[in-house]
């Protein structure tokens, strides 16, 4: 995949009392170059207290990676099983929401809840797709590099943020 169609950066941005928030532009530019659709798939992050985010046409590629984990794991009696679970997780539980022109997002209920997003969103590229961390909890992850630590520090400096 190109360096362009790929998410990278960081950025965090207040979010309002109605949950909305801006999505840098950098991430939007990423979508719009994979598809027409200004719209963004959020989804629990399988492993962190943060969300996953990505463009539709992610969608499409993701179903086609399970497909693949299904038929090298066909000998596995436990593979039928484990796909439809994986794909619940997948489809089931995420949302789509539309940006509007100044590049807005209005955080779905169920997403900012799970994602433990409160006044502060921080955005981090991760390749394919991004993550949304509430910065708090991002600072505060065991699993998480201090240098890593150090661009969301960065960040809130940035913006004058005390935590």
């Amino acid at each position: 995949m190109a360096l362009e169609h790929l998410f990278q950066g960081s950025a965090l941005n207040a979010v309002d009392a109605k949950g909305r928030v801006s999505v840098p532009a950098f991430l939007r530019s990423v979508i719009e170059r994979r598809g027409d659709a200004k719209t963004i798939v959020l989804a629990k992050h399988e492993n962190f207290p943060a969300l996953s985010a990505y463009d539709p046409a992610y969608a499409a590629l993701k179903h086609a990676k399970l497909e693949r984990l299904l038929e090298k794991e066909e000998t596995n009696p436990d593979a039928q099983l484990e796909y439809q679970q994986r794909n619940l997780m997948a489809f089931a539980a995420t949302e789509e929401t539309p940006y509007d022109s100044s590049g807005r997002i209005l955080f779905p209920p169920m997403m900012r809840r799970k994602g433990q997003i409160e006044d502060l969103a921080l955005f981090l590229g991760t390749g394919e797709t991004f993550q949304i961390w509430n910065p708090r909890l991002f600072l505060a992850e065991a699993g998480i590099p201090e240098d890593l630590k150090d661009i969301a520090r960065f960040r809130l400096e940035e913006r004058g943020v005390s935590l």
